[in-house]
């Protein structure tokens, strides 16, 4: 019998496994469906990760190797390519692995840390004709990111929240073109540090308060019809636009996967989609806890790590206190939305901008007007220097793919190892194309020195 087990390898569950390691738990397993650890943080190669945790900036294939690292320090049991099947209420874990076949295995404490998944078509009943072409943007991001597809030359992302918007620079940075990010809600719901860096950059237009009404083509999409939207997000006939296009993509919401969780008898939470769980993240089914996207989806996987190792600790509490749960009241599941970008621009000598250096995104005015130079909004010093170089000589981190040889992934996540210009955006993007990485390839490598005279370095943020 294990001591725990938890369910999941991407950054819940390892920063819980490592959480509950370090408080005295020895008999430990994570089982993960796939093939390698780190979850949906492996296709995330676009830097913003870590600015809480870590108090640094990382891509997500960096933050998640900073905890396979620790979680490799310890005696944890690790099984890949795993299936849990299901969970019972005597805390037995049914799962089936390549290398295991069929398991059945017993825990004295549980975490389930499965993540979540994206909303489809089908859950949103969008109107029109069947054709191929319509993916989520996390199915998109998975092509481009990681099997080196792009899936499609012409797009419109419906949906506005951080996943369409990156997914929209990302389809233009390899070029395609982004024709619209329509957003049924009258405010994006995306950070507003992607609003600037994912649509203001690339002048792809925001469409609030509009829809999907249609969708047209035969084998293949040939044009999305968007319509304006009233105060009940109800279509207004008569201001239909129609957009030629061979790709939809859809970032339309997360649904926590809890097949698993109602599969056993835990009680869910209606207002969050996940179980409802405890100021300790214990379920209603004692010796059972869930966090991360399972519990509640996140907007930012710091809070995920965070709460996660909340899980960890409690679930090491539980077992070496006897297996007696802790007296707890409900958690909070509030979460801050950043409002969205609407008022940016230059009025007399005074510069309206976003501030991206951290997900906060203060609202900042760069007053030039008198031949000075003032910042007001800023929440902290690095605001001023932000705002000084946005006026002067906006620059950006670039992060993309190289292709890769002798590996066990075609595409190798890159990044600049600092900003480069925003004109030389790209310059860079096209150099990239002459770059191939031979395995083995380590984070931090230098595959690109002084990429078109930027100073910047092109290095790789995954190990392969």
């Amino acid at each position: 019998m294990y001591d725990l087990i938890v369910i999941g390898g991407g950054p819940a569950g390892l920063a819980a496994a490592c959480a509950a390691w370090e408080r005295g738990l020895r008999k430990i397993l994570l089982a993960e469906r796939d093939r390698e650890l780190g979850g949906i943080l492996n296709q995330c190669i676009h830097n913003g990760f870590g600015l809480h945790y870590f108090k640094e900036e990382l891509t997500g294939p960096e933050y998640a190797r900073r905890f396979i690292e620790q979680l490799a320090d310890t005696g944890v049991e690790v099984r890949l390519d795993t299936m849990v099947l299901e969970v019972t209420p005597e805390r037995q874990v049914h799962m089936v692995g390549r290398d295991t076949g069929y398991r059945v295995e017993e825990a004295k404490s549980i975490i389930l840390a499965m993540g979540c998944r994206e909303r489809t078509r089908g859950a949103i009943a969008i109107p029109g004709t069947r054709p191929a072409g319509v993916l989520t943007a996390g199915a998109a991001q998975r092509y481009v990111n990681m099997e080196g597809w792009l899936p499609g030359r012409r797009a419109v992302v419906l949906g506005s929240g951080d996943i369409g918007l990156i997914m929209a620079r990302r389809m233009t940075l390899e070029g395609a073109k982004v024709l619209a990010c329509v957003e049924l809600m009258p405010q994006s719901g995306g950070l507003a540090r992607n609003i600037v860096q994912c649509l203001r950059d690339y002048d792809i237009p925001l469409l609030l308060s509009h829809t999907v009404t249609d969708i047209r083509g035969r084998e293949r999409v040939e044009q999305v019809v968007v319509s304006r939207v009233d105060g009940e997000c109800r279509p207004i006939p008569g201001t239909e636009m129609i957009f030629d296009c061979d790709t939809l993509l859809l970032s339309v919401g997360l649904i926590p996967e809890n097949e698993l969780t109602r599969q056993a008898g835990i009680e869910m939470d209606p207002r969050t989609g996940g179980a409802r769980v405890r100021e300790n993240m214990e379920t209603s089914l004692h010796g059972v806890f869930a966090c991360g996207n399972a519990a509640h989806v996140h907007d930012l996987v710091d809070h995920v790590t965070t709460e996660s190792q909340r899980a960890g600790a409690a679930a090491a509490r539980y077992v070496l206190a006897g297996c007696v749960s802790e007296e707890a009241g409900e958690a909070s599941f509030h979460q801050a939305r950043s409002a969205a970008l609407g008022d940016a621009g230059d009025v007399d000598g005074r510069t309206v901008l976003v501030c991206t250096v951290c997900p906060r995104g203060c609202r900042l005015v760069a007053d030039t007007s008198g031949g000075g130079f003032a910042v007001m909004g800023n929440g902290c010093s690095r605001g001023i220097d932000y705002a000084r170089a946005e006026v002067t000589c906006p620059t950006r981190v670039v992060t993309s793919t190289v292709r890769c040889r002798g590996g066990a992934h075609p595409r190798c996540p890159v990044k600049t190892d600092r900003p480069v210009p925003k004109s030389m955006i790209p310059q860079v993007m096209a150099a990239l194309d002459g770059i191939c990485a031979a395995a083995p390839v380590h984070v931090g490598q230098v595959l690109l020195a002084d990429v078109c005279g930027t100073g910047a370095a092109i290095v790789a943020t995954r190990e392969l």
